[in-house]
């Protein structure tokens, strides 16, 4: 994260200025189940998408879309389209487990402290300033692909 005063006036006020949505409730649930008998899928903010998906749209902090990145996927061949003067990407390009952990839940599985993984996880770009298309489309549109995939519980991972 950068040191606001070290940068423009213009990035200063952008940042001073962004919009904050106030949840008057939450969407957490009770576990329903053992997380060894849950089925888990992941969700991230990391902009990470199949190589030769479309890439996420950086400019203006607007594009509220989503990838789906098939769970099978090899590594290298997920790749990140999102950029910020905010993070040093230098870390996600030694090992995608820093913000997409696909290796330490496969681990989980196998130790027997997960029951199942999804077929597919899903991306979107973090740092996004106008969030309504999130809270009303793209966001509604990934928990129903959850819902019909019987996913128990959702790890969320931001970059």
């Amino acid at each position: 994260m950068p040191i606001l005063n070290t940068l423009s006036e213009r990035q200063q006020k952008m940042l001073r200025e962004w919009p904050c949505p106030e949840n008057q409730d939450f969407p957490w649930s009770t576990m329903r189940k053992p997380l060894s008998e849950s089925k888990v899928s992941m969700v991230t903010t990391g902009g990470l998408h199949v190589r030769g998906d479309d890439p996420f749209r950086t400019s203006a902090g607007a594009d509220a879309s989503f990838r789906t990145i098939p769970r099978k996927t090899p590594s290298d061949n997920i790749v990140q389209s999102h950029f910020s003067i905010s993070f040093d990407r230098t870390s996600i390009y030694r090992d995608l487990n820093v913000t997409y952990p696909v290796d330490r839940l496969n681990e989980l599985v196998n130790m027997g402290k997960i029951g199942t993984l999804s077929e597919n996880y899903y991306s979107f770009m973090g740092a996004i300033r106008d969030v309504s298309a999130l809270i009303e489309t793209s966001g509604p549109l990934v928990a129903e692909k959850l819902k019909s995939e019987n996913v128990d519980i959702v790890l969320l991972t931001p970059t």
